[in-house]
């Protein structure tokens, strides 16, 4: 799939309308020994055109951190930025400071303005925890993030089974459609209440956002070990695997005009090994990417 003509609109990438990335840049193997850590966000916009920014979820970053990352990627790179942890509902570390509600939306929204304000933000990605269930409180606080984040595109991950479960699935994609929220479909183990189907539902008019975690049903729960996370994220996609969903990823992207795939599965360095399978299957070659600086495909 090549696209030559050049067209942007906000978070919007017409010139890569799937666009394949990885969850971070700074642990994969895609750099020459002695790269430093300032360095691997352009070396790693030589091999995608996106990525997930997963360092906000633990700390707001600085407004000038976001406009640096802008100015070290090309123009048709994008971001998509997790949600500070106490907006999702997982509570503040220790260390954090003790701030207001008003004092976080105005903080995130000051953060992530640069990238905004330059198109190269696709979404902020809101994922809430385990233990988010379906009803009233929570869907109103959603509501309160819509408000609270209206200049901006939204993606929702719930991992809270009773979402989609048969009595509230529809009641729960109407309530995204309407409130013009992404709904993230993910492609994860099924290992009960904590994990949610494979829904390739859209629910934005614009935009598709898949997040692919492995399917390693042992490892999902397995939260009593000291290395659970590692654990969690460690699988491979087979080639069998990957035929499957780029059959569905064909079917989406008839219907939106962005696309966009984040590999999780990096416990173990797995992602980009996935990631190419899926770009290789799909037939895509993407054009806008910054000069590559080493061979990795």
């Amino acid at each position: 799939m090549i696209i030559e003509k050049k067209l942007t609109r906000g978070g919007i990438c017409r010139l890569n309308p799937i666009q394949v990335g990885l969850c971070g840049w700074g642990d994969h193997d895609l750099y020459e020994r002695g790269t430093v850590s300032k360095q691997k966000l352009a070396v790693y916009a030589g091999h995608f055109p996106v990525v997930e920014v997963d360092s906000t979820y633990h700390a707001i970053a600085p407004a000038a951190r976001i406009e640096a990352w802008c100015n070290e990627t090309p123009d048709d790179f994008r971001f998509v930025v997790k949600a500070y942890r106490e907006l999702t509902g997982h509570g503040r570390l220790e260390h954090a400071p003790e701030r207001s509600w008003q004092q976080l939306v105005a903080e995130t929204i000051a953060s992530l303005e640069p990238m905004r304000k330059a198109g190269k933000l696709s979404a902020v990605l809101f994922q809430f925890p385990p233990w988010y269930d379906c009803n009233l409180k929570h869907v109103n606080y959603i509501r309160k993030i819509r408000q609270a984040f209206m200049d901006f595109t939204l993606a929702i991950e719930f991992r809270h089974q009773s979402w989609f479960m048969p009595q509230y699935q529809d009641r729960t994609i109407h309530f995204l459609q309407e409130n013009q929220l992404i709904h993230v479909i993910c492609d994860e183990p099924q290992a009960g209440l904590t994990s949610v189907p494979f829904i390739p539902v859209i629910t934005h008019p614009e935009q598709v956002i898949v997040r692919f975690h492995g399917r390693n049903v042992a490892g999902w729960n397995n939260t009593g070990q000291p290395n659970w996370r590692d654990v969690r994220y460690a699988y491979r996609y087979s080639q069998a695997e990957i035929d499957a969903l780029a059959h569905e990823m064909k079917q989406l992207v008839k219907a939106t005009k962005q696309l966009t795939l984040l590999f999780n599965n990096n416990s173990q360095g797995d992602a980009q090994e996935s990631a190419r399978l899926m770009i290789d299957t799909l037939g895509i070659r993407f054009t806008g990417l910054a000069p590559k600086q080493l061979t990795f495909f």
